[in-house]
């Protein structure tokens, strides 16, 4: 196998000394908060984002087609699935939930026919139920849909506006602008969010056309890295391509965003899923839902709620896996962990059943760590203990996801 160029992973075996200090940030220690909190000054000083963020986005199923009703059902779903248990906080309001004009005073209004009650309403429902309100926006005169205004010279106002709402998450877009360019419109709204009295994640949808994995750990705490994902297995797999060139930019507090989940919408088959959920998961992107989780079915469940691959996503290591080797079809994706382990996604993008092998040395363990493997998948410790490599065989467009716990 041929190592891809340009993987910068030579750091893992060096990631992993560091683990206590980073579970000591996680825990709050002194020493490790001393750290931590010199690192934060260089970020958007707003605490949110430590681990990448979890929850709903209306988009991807019901693109301009919502409501408060399906709104308020979405999150008694949440409530109602145990997804909420999980850590699917945020119920984000995608494009079109304004009407096209301002009020009189400049400020936004919700769409009368289909959030008559207004957004505040809204996110005193959603917050009751203990979970989070998202909301959109754009940084440009309209919005992608055009339907409703951006807030392009307007962001100060929006911005109180929406902490007056008690917005929790902001979802700013790049459509319609000035032309000029993204590094200089997205900071305006980043300074008034922080001079808006209420925390905010703010989620930069600039579609990674300037690279804002370079540039956004001071300005958001996501960013995207691609352009929209489709509920197709060639879409989703070129998104994981593009967002693993910036696994090094990656952080607690700011996330490289490959766009939202597809799984449950009927595209892909659910071993395509189980590998887009779990590239997500090991790429640390944020895990939000876009399939109408009111209809939903067992199987699609079993896959976004699977408690052992989430972990891996909000492990507090906070390192962005990467894919480490590839050879055809045939890719290793590996990440370190907190407590010394290893993530290890072993993925078959071709059309045949094949064997994978994942050498220890490509992985950062040194050559001769016996570890003890579980399958996420499968939710079992394997009865063998492995040295050197480990090896799995997977039907075409499948997986295979362990996590690797060095015993000796």
């Amino acid at each position: 196998m041929e190592k891809r160029v340009g993987v910068s992973f030579i750091a893992l075996g060096l990631l992993l000394t560091i683990v206590p200090i980073a579970v000591a940030v996680r825990g709050g220690f002194s020493s490790g908060r001393k750290e931590f909190d010199e690192t934060r000054r260089n970020l958007l000083a707003n605490d949110l984002g430590i681990t990448p963020p979890m929850g709903w986005n209306s988009w991807n199923h019901f693109n301009c087609k919502i409501d408060e009703k399906t709104i308020k059902e979405t999150a008694d779903a949440l409530v109602a699935t145990g997804l909420v248990k999980l850590g699917y906080e945020y119920v984000n309001i995608d494009d079109c939930w304004a009407e096209i004009n301002r009020d009189e005073k400049g400020t936004l209004v919700a769409k009368k026919s289909t959030f008559p009650s207004g957004i505040k309403a809204l996110a005193d429902y959603v917050h009751s139920k203990g979970l989070k309100l998202g909301i959109y926006s754009d940084a440009g005169y309209f919005t992608c849909s055009k339907t409703m205004p951006g807030s392009l010279g307007h962001e100060e106002k929006d911005a109180k506006t929406f902490a007056s709402w008690g917005i929790d998450y902001l979802k700013y877009d790049n459509c319609n602008n000035d032309g000029s360019r993204p590094t200089d419109r997205y900071p305006v709204m980043t300074r008034a969010l922080m001079k808006a009295g209420r925390p905010i994640f703010f989620s930069l949808c600039e579609w990674g056309d300037m690279h804002p994995a370079l540039w956004g750990s001071k300005v958001g705490n996501s960013w995207r890295t691609t352009n929209d994902i489709a509920d197709t297995w060639d879409s989703m797999m070129s998104r994981a391509d593009m967002n693993d060139v910036y696994a090094q930019y990656a952080r607690p507090g700011g996330w490289n965003d490959p766009d939202m989940l597809e799984v449950g919408n009927g595209g892909m088959t659910n071993d395509e899923y189980i590998v887009h959920f779990s590239i997500w998961a090991i790429s640390k992107a944020p895990l939000l839902i876009g399939c109408d989780v009111r209809n939903t079915t067992k199987e699609t469940l079993d896959i976004i709620g699977n408690k052992e691959v989430i972990a891996v996503n909000q492990d507090p290591l906070g390192v962005q896996a990467k894919k480490v080797r590839s050879e055809g079809d045939q890719e290793i994706w590996a990440g370190p962990l907190s407590d010394y382990r290893v993530a290890l996604l072993l993925v078959n993008r071709g059309p045949w059943r094949y064997s994978v092998t994942a050498n220890w040395d490509d992985i950062g363990l040194p050559t001769g760590t016996v570890v003890e493997a579980r399958d996420l998948w499968e939710h079992k410790t394997l009865e063998k203990r492995f040295v050197g490599s480990l090896t799995a065989t997977m039907d075409s467009h499948a997986c295979k996801m362990y996590i690797l716990k060095p015993i000796s």
